[in-house]
């Protein structure tokens, strides 16, 4: 779809895009929120998706100065902050003393990551469903 509307297209996927990861990635964290040991060893570390502007080159309005921007994830990071500690003798990944590291994962704060990535991706459906209505009604006029 050339022209404006296709801009605004390519802008509403690209938040599509980002918004499918950031879900994965909050996903991934939610469901190893209590994994003691990852094949890389040791246990799962909490990731985030770092979201970047990226500019949409062929975009006319850029050739006029008006350089239009979408948005894609450069990386996923993981957490730097240490894990969580519980005194837990019985668990097969406790130290000597009967410690066990757990990811530093807050369930509520995933949970709220998950729904506002839900709306945004929502939020871009629509944006893209009304400039398909748009360009539909842009067709009957020519008819």
């Amino acid at each position: 779809m050339p022209g404006p509307l296709g801009d605004i297209m390519d802008i509403a996927v690209s938040g599509l895009s980002a918004q499918r990861t950031r879900i994965a990635v909050t996903a991934s964290n939610l469901a190893n929120a209590d994994t003691t040991r990852t094949p890389e060893g040791g246990p799962y570390r909490r990731r985030d998706p770092v979201f970047v502007s990226d500019a949409l080159e062929k975009s006319f309005q850029g050739v006029l100065g008006k350089q239009l921007h979408g948005v894609k994830v450069s990386k996923v990071v993981e957490d730097p902050r240490g894990f969580e500690t519980r005194h837990l003798p019985g668990h097969p990944d406790a130290d000597a003393e009967g410690i066990v590291r757990f990811p530093r994962v807050n369930i509520v704060e995933e949970q709220t990551n998950l729904m506002s990535a839900s709306r945004s991706f929502e939020a871009n459906l629509l944006v893209i469903r009304k400039v398909r209505s748009m360009s539909e009604a842009v067709m009957r006029i020519g008819q």
